[in-house]
């Protein structure tokens, strides 16, 4: 069918006969119709660009880099496309639904300056939160090791097998039903802060994965679980199938393919069971399984990659106007629907900002010489009032 509807390509030839024994140099093109999941609209401010460094305030919902099913909607592609800025240097990384200061770094000297600071932890980061709950007045002081139970969804938790880490909490309001936490992650591990707001017994209000019934009754207070890390990650999956909400978790809500039962290991690697069961289709987790080649191939690919969401880089002439193929290509990625595309027969509602985001925000970083810092997100205020 794909090849009936001129979108494989040989050599940029239409290929009408699959056949063909393919020879050293040919290059075969196969055009997709792709879909990204919803991120917020807020603009992505710059709060300092200064020739060594570039610092965002990332808004919650859009990842890093370009992976997974994200290539329009993350950071990497919108500083490319709106701003013409490339060749960055990841120094760190925030999940996806989490906002606030994210630094890059503009040369690999520079990269490699702040990798020496996160090294050695003089890098010092403070965020701020909205959790569940009266949080107790005073330093709060947690060091409880965390476990990777999922890489692949990015699920982790409290275990005495995990690595060490130590996060201080302390409570800067109360408004009767939600406290505003001040976060001070003195390590760096995988939904550190999370995690722990979860074993103290006050998730993060709105947090789609740390704050779900499927963790039992307490949701896991206290590291009590009742449940093997395989039922846990059944029952999570399972929750946001009957919400319709695989999104949240970075897991496409179409197909199924056998994943395999997961267990974890003393270095957190996932290593697999011998019981295969049906979940649903994971995709690469954008906190994890990313690698640099795919970050740099796809930062390079941002200006010579349309603007519409579903529309694939196409050839060029000598001047490097694109040929009446890639306009085409254009006008077909405009159409509501796509023959081959399983993805255009399923309907969803669009979701609101509120389920797009997540109480967590990385309000201030700060090194031996340099401070960054964003403005306080509106449900950090002191008259904040849910909906």
């Amino acid at each position: 069918m794909a090849s009936k509807l001129g979108r494989i390509r040989l050599n940029e030839t239409p290929m009408d006969d699959l056949s063909v024994t393919l020879r050293n140099n040919d290059f075969l093109r196969n055009t997709v119709h792709r879909h990204e999941p919803p991120v917020v609209g807020r603009p992505l401010e710059i709060l300092e660009d200064n020739g060594e460094v570039l610092v965002v305030d990332k808004p919650a919902s859009m990842p890093v880099h370009p992976c997974g099913r994200f290539r329009h909607n993350t950071v990497i592609f919108i500083l490319g496309k709106e701003r013409g800025i490339c060749g960055l240097h990841t120094v760190h990384r925030l999940d996806r639904l989490t906002s606030g200061v994210l630094l890059f770094a503009r040369t690999l000297e520079v990269s490699q300056k702040l990798d020496v600071l996160v090294r050695d932890r003089q890098l010092e980061k403070e965020y701020i939160c909205r959790v569940e709950g009266e949080f107790p007045e005073g330093e709060i002081i947690c060091e409880e090791p965390i476990l990777v139970v999922s890489f692949k969804v990015g699920l982790c938790r409290v275990h005495p097998k995990g690595k060490d880490c130590r996060t201080v909490f302390q409570r800067l309001s109360w408004n009767g039903h939600s406290s505003v936490v001040r976060c001070l992650p003195l390590t760096g591990r995988t939904h550190q802060i999370r995690v722990h707001l979860q074993f103290l017994g006050y998730p993060i209000l709105n947090d789609p994965v740390y704050g779900s019934s499927a963790w039992g009754p307490q949701r896991a207070k206290g590291g009590l679980m009742g449940m093997s890390d395989d039922e846990l990650l059944k029952a999570i999956l399972e929750e946001h199938r009957l919400k319709e909400s695989f999104h949240l978790l970075d897991i496409p809500d179409e197909g199924m393919v056998q994943v395999s039962n997961v267990r974890t290991d003393v270095d957190g690697e996932d290593a697999q069971t011998p019981q295969p069961e049906l979940l649903p289709r994971v995709c690469n987790s954008v906190s994890s399984d990313c690698t640099l080649s795919d970050v740099e191939q796809s930062a390079n690919q941002v200006h010579s990659s349309p603007a519409l969401p579903g529309a694939v880089p196409g050839p060029t002439d000598e001047n490097g106007d694109q040929t009446e193929s890639t306009e085409s290509s254009h006008l077909a990625a405009t159409n509501t629907k796509d023959p081959l595309c399983s993805e255009c027969k399923i309907l969803r509602p669009d979701p609101t900002e509120k389920e797009l985001i997540m109480y967590l925000h990385a309000l201030r970083y700060k090194g031996p010489d340099f401070e960054y810092s964003t403005r306080l997100p509106d449900w950090a205020k002191d008259d904040w009032i849910e909906d």
